[in-house]
């Protein structure tokens, strides 16, 4: 069962028996808004990019993004960049899957974000979530969707953090302004 999340709401990573997750996918999927014109309704192309900040002590210390689609580790991993959004229906249009068991010890956090590469803003985006699956058997367990768009071009939108021997996503959705992960590092930083 999927528990739709709220800004700043943490759920703990744990499957339904109890058990540890030891593999998740961080879905994100997005379609262009229609917008009205002189001669009707058209959409315009919108290229999200989904990342994810791996951090060690509030330090970066290794990211996962359109051009660097493995982590130094190899336990994270981007499944390609997607140019438009919208392919999937609902579906996710970029993905990035975690190897819970296999992230080095000292990487306590690891922050999902989400910036229009392009520089347009989320008044153009409509649709736009971000989900975390079980990836051993494809269960949907958290969605946070990106209610109303803004004058903003980027969202912080999750994080998965340890907790003991497991993890906790905690829902952030904070607007930000900038292209890459690397614009968005000082937005990022008080969420740790």
């Amino acid at each position: 069962m999927t528990v739709n999340m709220t800004k700043g709401q943490a759920i703990s990573l744990q499957k339904a028996d109890g058990g540890t997750l030891t593999a998740v996918r961080m879905g994100l999927g997005w379609q262009a808004a229609k917008r009205r014109g002189l001669f009707g309704s058209r959409t315009r192309e919108i290229d999200l990019d989904a990342s994810a900040v791996l951090f060690a002590d509030k330090q970066p210390v290794d990211v996962v993004f359109f051009r660097h689609l493995q982590s130094d580790d190899g336990s994270v991993r981007h499944t390609g960049d997607n140019l438009v959004g919208g392919v999937g229906q609902g579906g996710d249009d970029e993905a990035i899957l975690v190897d819970l068991q296999r992230v080095p010890v000292h990487i306590d956090q690891i922050v999902f974000t989400v910036n229009s590469f392009t520089g347009q803003t989320f008044q153009e985006v409509q649709n736009a979530f971000c989900r975390i699956v079980d990836e051993t058997n494809g269960q949907e367990l958290a969605r946070y969707t990106l209610d109303g768009g803004g004058a903003y071009t980027a969202q912080i939108m999750a994080k998965v953090s340890r907790v003991g021997s497991g993890w906790q996503m905690t829902a952030l959705g904070n607007p930000a302004n900038g292209r890459t992960f690397q614009d968005l590092m000082p937005a990022i930083l008080p969420h740790l």
